[in-house]
């Protein structure tokens, strides 16, 4: 398949300056970048594509060649030809190849290397019905703002940063042994092709100062624990015109006095009387959305479980709510009166006198203990 134009896939025209070559480059990489992409064989092939495409435009030699003989006057395979004499012989080719391996990549000896910023975390901890519901919410994260006395140069007001000698500007280094060359960062400017000799007192040199900035997160409806939300380009700003890192707003869901929560549905324990649950009746149980009632059966036995549809959560992916499961807890009366306790020995009397039609778990697990034994 014939390559494609490199000024058509950055979308640029062929008298675009370098400025804006990095500009288009900047915003395709960022949206066709592996780490935003994972997976997709398409974005991956289109990065690559983008990315030659722009080593070869900044690069003022290769450019010349590319717009004077096309992709043959930059192609390290056509020969030493469209190279510029001695420049594209037998020790480049090897150099590009080892510059390959060693994650250089070709262009990458005429100019600082470009990096993508890294990325952050930020832990969000929310209440389970901000979950429920979703909200919007402002948190203030760390950031990086160019400096404003030296205005991002990193150099003393009134001086200026100053070219490289050990690089030429480039970024880069090359180790030749004989027909081998193997490329790296350079160890004085460390990749930027520049020397400051009077660092800005107020960021040391760095051309940025560390500073806190406010974002606004949307908190989807239904959003689970541990799940994450990414802000694009809000990460680490990226080296040598890189672009920044994303940051990912991760979500911790506090512990709830009532529910708890698993996948979609809710859980939460329901105490009721002895009087109650014998004899059945309405009750009132609370559900995130307000409370509601309905009616238990005489004889509702402890661990009994009623399922009320639709009062749980509808997730981020769902696309109907959850159900909410109340489990029945019989609670047996404490700090009685003689009076209380009275009553009692009369009831459980006439149940004893009734038979097992009033205590059938008794006799079902009398019979168990009898069979075992025997």
């Amino acid at each position: 398949m014939a390559k494609r134009d490199f000024y058509e896939i950055l979308g640029v025209a062929k008298s675009a300056t370098e400025d804006e070559i990095k500009k288009a480059y900047r915003k395709l990489a960022m949206k066709y970048h592996p780490d935003r992409n994972p997976d997709s064989k398409d974005a991956e092939d289109k990065f690559k594509e983008v990315k030659e495409a722009y080593e070869m435009l900044t690069n003022p030699e290769k450019r010349e060649a590319y717009d004077r003989y096309g992709h043959a006057g930059v192609d390290p395979n056509a020969g030493a030809g469209f190279g510029g004499g001695g420049a594209g012989g037998f020790g480049d080719a090897f150099g590009d190849i080892f510059g390959d391996i060693f994650g250089g990549g070709r262009g990458r000896s005429q100019g600082p290397q470009v990096y993508r910023g890294a990325d952050l975390r930020y832990n969000l901890e929310i209440t389970l019905e901000q979950a429920a519901h979703g909200f919007d919410t402002t948190i203030r994260v760390p950031s990086w703002d160019k400096c404003d006395t030296c205005h991002g140069s990193g150099a003393k007001p009134g001086t200026s940063p100053v070219t490289c000698s050990t690089c030429a500007g480039h970024g880069q280094v090359r180790m030749q042994q004989g027909f081998f060359s193997i490329q790296q960062t350079c160890p004085k400017c460390h990749g930027t092709g520049k020397i400051i000799p009077e660092p800005c007192a107020a960021c040391a040199g760095q051309g940025r100062i560390k500073r806190n900035k406010t974002l606004e997160v949307k908190i989807p409806v239904g959003i689970d624990n541990g799940m994450r939300i990414r802000s694009s380009g809000n990460g680490e700003p990226g080296t040598n015109g890189g672009p920044s890192g994303d940051l990912y707003v991760e979500i911790h869901i506090k512990a709830h006095p009532v529910f708890q929560r698993e996948g979609d549905d809710l859980h939460c324990e329901m105490p009721i009387s002895f009087a109650k649950a014998a004899l059945g009746g309405e009750i009132e149980v609370p559900t995130l959305s307000g409370k509601v009632s309905f009616t238990i059966p005489e004889g509702t036995q402890s661990g009994k479980t009623f399922r009320l549809k639709g009062k749980g959560i509808k997730g981020v992916r769902s696309g109907f709510a959850g159900d909410l499961f109340c489990h029945v807890a019989v609670e047996t009366p404490i700090k009685l009166t003689d009076k209380q306790k009275e009553l009692l020995r009369e009831f459980e009397k006439s149940t004893t006198e009734g038979g097992s039609k009033h205590s059938p778990q008794t006799k079902t697990w009398r019979d168990k203990v009898k069979d075992f034994f025997e």
